[in-house]
């Protein structure tokens, strides 16, 4: 055996990281940088326990004695029940603190920060339903990865906005360190989706320059939404089933628009025009510099409230000052206009007017990253995938194979 083929390594635990992973002291050496998943909206487990002194029906649990999952679990999400999933998972909205809470008697916690099963899979249970990384953490393995070593996880309060998750960048900051360490000093690559692209992008912005060249190989994101989505605009009217036949759309807009990262996916004025239609009544017609006036007539102005409050996260598109590789869906309908025939606004349900995107994010806001291009050093590279959704991206074979080749160029030039 050649001492090439193992790196020996001395790890210390933080105090910061909730880590339950049980690591060796030797690691096998992997054949390229070392991977952190961080998950997008609705891409992290989470747990609850119940405390609670009222509920919303004779069948739901006041008291729980531990933990459980309730995040991802397809046990709670049926008729009735998933009321009480409702109740246990909507946020509370304080005005003066301008931050959220959970409801009273109801305590939630992120579970698996730093293993990757937790962003790997939402339900603990592995049902095909609650993939979500596992394809691409398990082509990883099968080039010589190991989980937990050299690959990460870094879930999160996906209901939260940066405002609120000042803690979690810390973390991951700490997780970057740590994971770099355990891999002999071989810089991070951070794999984002979906909301996780922005999140990334924040918590770049949040390091110097120094620490990203020494930390950081790369930053690779699938289906990022650089500059909000409409579709948001239609979770907020009518909310949305999750591309599920057995979840109601009202049923699950309760939960839905309590949550400060709906408003941060709101669109950007960055890609939007002042003059483009984004919502069409009978009565007046909202744009980009409407959208307060749209939350205030659907009866949701606490909508606004969040919106203030993550303002500057969305406004801020300076580059992360490290080397990106943003791929993207295309050419699948996406949503750019809801349209309210007479009379149906704002309590009847729109039609749609629809363009280019992955069926979630429009187009303009997957590509917004190739806007960095002449505005940093490192370099931007940019690929659309035909009719890859926004979930399908995370198993089509072409991501994946453009993923392990990327392995490979790193392991050649890891600087």
């Amino acid at each position: 055996m050649c001492l090439g083929d193992y790196l020996l390594f001395v790890l210390f635990l933080t105090g910061q990281l909730q880590s339950a992973i049980s690591l060796s002291s030797v690691v096998k050496d992997a054949p390229g940088p070392p991977f952190i998943l961080v998950p997008g909206d609705g891409g992290s487990q989470v747990e609850a326990r119940l405390n609670k002194t009222d509920v919303v029906h004779y069948v739901c649990e006041k008291t729980t004695e531990d933990f459980f999952n309730i995040w991802l679990n397809m046990e709670l999400l049926v008729p009735l029940i998933i009321d009480c999933w409702i109740d246990n998972m909507k946020l509370v909205y304080d005005n003066k603190k301008r931050t959220t809470s959970n409801m009273a008697g109801v305590e939630t916690r992120i579970p698996g920060f730093g293993a990757s099963y937790s962003v790997e899979w939402l339900d603990p249970s592995h049902a095909s339903t609650g993939s979500y990384f596992t394809t691409i953490a398990s082509a990883l393995v099968a080039l010589g990865y190991q989980r937990n070593v050299s690959i990460r996880g870094a879930p999160y309060d996906f209901r939260k906005a940066p405002n609120e998750n000042g803690e979690y960048f810390v973390r991951l900051r700490a997780l970057v360190e740590e994971t770099y360490t355990m891999n002999g000093g071989r810089r991070v690559v951070l794999l984002a989706h979906s909301m996780g692209g922005p999140s990334c992008l924040h918590f770049l912005h949040l390091q110097s320059q120094r620490w990203k060249d020494t930390y950081i190989q790369a930053l690779i994101t699938l289906a990022g939404v650089w500059g909000g989505s409409v579709k948001a605009l239609k979770v907020y009217a009518v909310g949305d089933d999750l591309g599920s036949y057995v979840l109601r759309e009202s049923t699950m807009r309760a939960q839905q628009i309590t949550s400060p990262s709906l408003a941060w996916l709101l669109p950007s004025t960055y890609f939007w025009d002042d003059n483009e239609l984004l919502v069409q009544t009978d009565d007046r017609n909202y744009t980009i510099h409407d959208l307060r006036q749209y939350l205030v007539d659907i009866d949701y102005e606490v909508g606004w409230e969040m919106r203030l409050d993550v303002q500057k996260y969305a406004d801020d598109f300076s580059p992360p000052g490290v080397e990106v590789h943003c791929l993207q869906g295309y050419g699948v309908d996406t949503i750019d206009r809801l349209v309210f025939g007479k009379g149906k606004f704002p309590d009847g349900y729109p039609s749609f007017v629809y363009g280019d995107g992955d069926g979630t994010v429009n187009n303009r806001s997957l590509e917004g990253c190739v806007q960095w291009r002449n505005a940093q050093p490192q370099r931007i590279y940019h690929q659309a995938f035909p009719n890859a959704n926004h979930m399908s991206i995370l198993r089509d074979d072409r991501v994946v194979a453009y993923i392990s080749a990327l392995v490979h160029k790193f392991n050649m030039f890891p600087h």
